[in-house]
C-alpha cells in the first residue's frame, strides 16, 4: 500500500534563481487564503483544478464544445467561450484541442515522484549553493505534505525555503518551518484597512507570525514586497514596511522590492475572468524604486530590488 503524502500542484519550476540562494527547483502548489488583487498567479488561488483558455491559439473549430460534458463551452466571435461556473476542468476539452489552447493547472502528486523530479537537479543544487522552495498559492496551507516533504529534503542535504505569505495557524508555521532554512515572508501592505482591502485578509496575523518565526524559531527570514504602482509603493508604506522590520524584527533581516510586472495579466486572461474582474497595473518606474530603496535603507536596512 502506498502511503506517500500527496500535493495539489499546480507547477515545478526546475532551474529557478529568484526563489532563494543559488540555482533551485521551486514547487508551486495550489490553494492560498488570501486573493491579492494583483495576484500574479492567479491559478493558485483555488484548490481545485482549473482550466486555462489561451484565446490566441483557438481556431474557432468547435471540437471542444462536442465534447464538453457539462455544456459549458460555446463558440462566440470566432473563438470558444467558457462558462466557468458550469466547467469543472475534466479535460476533454483539452485532449481534443488541435492547437493546444486548453490546458488544466492542478493536479495531485506525490511526494514520491516530486522528490525524484527535485533529485535530478541534484547536482546543479551542490555547484551552486541551492535547494528547493515550496511556494504558491500558499505553502502552509497544506502543512502535513510541506513538512513531510521538506524533512526529506532536508535529510538529502538540500538548502530548503519556504515563500509564504505568513497568513497561517502558528501550530502549521512550527509544523513547517522545523525544515526551513529560509522563509521569504511577503509583507504586502501595513495600514490594515488597506490589506484587508486588497488581500482580503487582515495583516494582524501575517505581522503576528512574523514576529515569532524571528524570535521564537530563529529561522533566516528575507523580507518581500511586491510593489505596485497606486497600491501599496507610497513612500510611507514602504517606510512603514522597514520600520517593522528593523525594530519588530531585526536591522540584520534583508528587504527586498519587488516591482510588479505584468506578466501575470495574461494568466487572468486565461482563466477568463473578465474586465469587471480582471487587474492592470504599470510597472513602477525606476527612479521610483530608487527612491522606495532609499526610503528603506534610511532605517539602517540592507535593501534590494528584485528578488
Amino acid at each position: 500500500m502506498n502511503t506517500s503524502p500527496k500535493a495539489r500542484v499546480f507547477n515545478i519550476q526546475p532551474f529557478s534563481i529568484h526563489d532563494g540562494p543559488g540555482i533551485r527547483t521551486t514547487l508551486f502548489l495550489k490553494g492560498c487564503p488570501l486573493r491579492c488583487v494583483w495576484c500574479q498567479n492567479s491559478e493558485s488561488q483555488l484548490e481545485r483544478r482549473e482550466l486555462f483558455f489561451d484565446v490566441d491559439k483557438c481556431a474557432g473549430c468547435g471540437k471542444c464544445v462536442e465534447v464538453c460534458p457539462n455544456n459549458a463551452i460555446s463558440l462566440k466571435d470566432g473563438h470558444s467561450s467558457t462558462d466557468r461556473a458550469a466547467c469543472d476542468a475534466s479535460g476533454e476539452c483539452v485532449a481534443v484541442c488541435p492547437n493546444g489552447a486548453r490546458e488544466i493547472m492542478g493536479r495531485i502528486e506525490e511526494m514520491d515522484t516530486i522528490f525524484d523530479r527535485v533529485m535530478a537537479d541534484e547536482i546543479f543544487y551542490r555547484q551552486s549553493g541551492g535547494g528547493v522552495t515550496v511556494s504558491g498559492g500558499e505553502p502552509l496551507s497544506q502543512p502535513e505534505f510541506v513538512s513531510a516533504f521538506l524533512k526529506r529534503c532536508k535529510e538529502a542535504g538540500m538548502h530548503t525555503t519556504l515563500d509564504t505569505s505568513g497568513h497561517a495557524r502558528w501550530k502549521h508555521v512550527q509544523q513547517v518551518l522545523q525544515y526551513v532554512d529560509l522563509v521569504l515572508y511577503d509583507f504586502k501592505h501595513m495600514d490594515p484597512v488597506q490589506h484587508e482591502k486588497l488581500t482580503s485578509v487582515s495583516n494582524k496575523l501575517i505581522l503576528k507570525n512574523a514576529r515569532r518565526i524571528h524570535h521564537e524559531l530563529g529561522v533566516s527570514i528575507q523580507a518581500r514586497t511586491p510593489v505596485v504602482s497606486g497600491f501599496n509603493d507610497s513612500v510611507e508604506n514602504i517606510g512603514a514596511t522597514a520600520s517593522y522590520i528593523a525594530e519588530e524584527l531585526s536591522p540584520a533581516v534583508e528587504y527586498h522590492l519587488l516591482p510588479y510586472h505584468k506578466f501575470g495579466e495574461k494568466k487572468q486572461e486565461q482563466l477568463e475572468w473578465g474586465t469587471d474582474r480582471a487587474f492592470t497595473s504599470q510597472a513602477p518606474s525606476d527612479e521610483h524604486m530608487a527612491e522606495l530603496k532609499r526610503t528603506a535603507e534610511s532605517f539602517g536596512l540592507k535593501v534590494f530590488i528584485g528578488g
